[in-house]
């Protein structure tokens, strides 16, 4: 089955999705990683202690 030429993406559309990508999806998902990052070990420190020496 040949794809019509109409179905290829527009240069204006695959602009779009790319700023849409580089400023919105990027950025989202690095806060989301790094703040479920921190959580795990804000999670975890409240399981095992703060790290550092036993006892001290």
């Amino acid at each position: 089955m040949h794809a019509a030429p109409d179905d290829k993406p527009s240069k204006g559309k695959e602009t779009r999705l790319f700023l849409f990508l580089v400023i919105c999806l990027f950025p989202l998902l690095s806060v989301a990683l790094v703040g479920g990052y921190g959580f795990f070990i804000w999670i975890m420190q409240m399981f095992l202690g703060p790290p550092g020496p036993p006892g001290g």
